[in-house]
């Protein structure tokens, strides 16, 4: 895993806005609808290409496929593993449920907006099998092809994958006795995908907003022990499933969810810290761009990275049309660099993904490639400042 040696790098956390053609094939393949194959597949591999290019002309460093061919950041995991079907709704969010008129508003935007849904997913109703690598490998091969075609050099590329834990808070289980023994059946399926990832190549980003988001969503009314122990079990899955794979090749995305609401109810990172430094990752990248959170950076003074690790820190948020000034960015860069005590241990990223399942990014595509040059440029400026080069 590459460390900002000479300059503050920067990287983004994966999901970039889709092309409306291809959203639109995408949404209606996720409600079932018949799709010709052959067409997603075209526009897919054209929207790849287009995000692959953008993002290196934008100033990231550290890019990806901006999960293109995906409908979502964990929903396309249905395609490559077998025991999922039917579907259900997931509980509304305890803030949502702590101020009405909000919730009544958020319930319509949603209501009138085309899209693929992170909250009616798919269920467990067999038991959960990999269905083998060709999915992963041809995504491996195609990000490759389009990084050789657009001549694109990324300092470092990066591939994402779903934390198990996300997928048992929002696929149901309604086959397993036990949520451990899902728990098992996930990381073993998942470990397939992670491994494929860093076989290619790739860097891997886990995606576990599960970590931080089930405290107010499947544990809103439970207490917090009981939330943690979920948190420890989850970590523990995600090291079993890492055992064959370097930490430094591994960086662990932790967020509160995507989405612009109050965030009161949100655990606080120094509650949760503590157990996800038991992952075995070489990286924690968090939001800190947030207004919830924002401050939250402090706690590394407290509870420091072990030596060989890195933190991505989330200066850009990924929810509203401000382009963050560039001086705004490098203002939170140094304070996080004094924070972990050395810069060369700071990368900049965005808060979260921008379309985290198609249609859903609430950031214009013009608007997110003018936030990627304030980050850059913000990481240029905080470079200067903290005296690196």
């Amino acid at each position: 895993m590459r460390r900002s040696d000479e300059r503050i790098l920067t990287t983004h956390t994966g999901s970039l806005p889709r092309p409306p053609e291809l959203t639109r094939l995408l949404i209606r393949r996720a409600r079932g609808e018949s799709v010709d194959p052959a067409e997603l597949d075209r526009l897919g591999h054209e929207a790849l290409r287009w995000v692959v290019a953008r993002q290196a002309q934008s100033g990231v460093d550290i890019g990806n496929n901006g999960e293109q061919q995906r409908e979502g950041f964990f929903l396309h995991i249905r395609h490559r593993m077998s025991g999922f079907g039917g579907s259900w709704q997931r509980r509304t969010r305890a803030d949502a449920l702590r101020y009405p008129v909000f919730r009544r508003i958020m319930e319509e935007q949603l209501a009138s907006r085309e899209a693929v849904s992170n909250m009616g997913p798919p269920k467990a109703i067999a038991a959960v099998r990999y269905l083998g690598r060709g999915a992963i490998e041809a995504e491996c091969a195609d990000f490759r092809t389009a990084l050789a075609d657009t001549g694109t050099q990324f300092v470092e590329p990066f591939l994402t994958a779903p934390s198990p834990g996300i997928i048992a808070g929002a696929m149901k289980n309604e086959h397993y006795p036990t949520e451990q023994a899902y728990l098992d059946d996930l990381g073993t399926a998942l470990r397939e995908e992670y491994e494929a990832i860093v076989a290619a190549g790739f860097l891997l980003q886990l995606d576990c907003p599960d970590l931080a988001l089930e405290r107010h969503l499947s544990y809103q009314d439970r207490p917090l022990a009981e939330f943690l122990g979920f948190v420890e079990r989850v970590v523990a899955t995600i090291n079993l499933a890492l055992v064959d794979i370097p930490s430094e090749q591994v960086r662990l995305h932790v967020c509160w969810g995507n989405y612009e609401g109050p965030h009161d109810s949100d655990v606080p990172l120094a509650d949760i810290l503590p157990i996800l430094r038991q992952a075995k990752v070489g990286a924690f990248f968090l939001p800190f761009a947030n207004p919830r959170h924002a401050h939250e950076y402090k706690v590394f003074e407290k509870q420091p990275l072990a030596d060989d690790q890195i933190l991505v820190a989330g200066v850009i948020d990924s929810l509203t049309n401000f382009v963050e000034h560039p001086e705004a960015v490098a203002d939170r860069i140094e304070r996080i660099a004094q924070a972990v005590g050395d810069p060369h241990r700071v990368i900049a990223g965005t808060d979260c993904g921008f379309d985290t399942s198609a249609g859903m990014g609430r950031v214009a595509e013009d608007v997110v490639w003018a936030k990627f040059k304030s980050l850059a440029e913000g990481a240029r400026l905080a470079s200067e400042r903290l005296g690196m080069g």
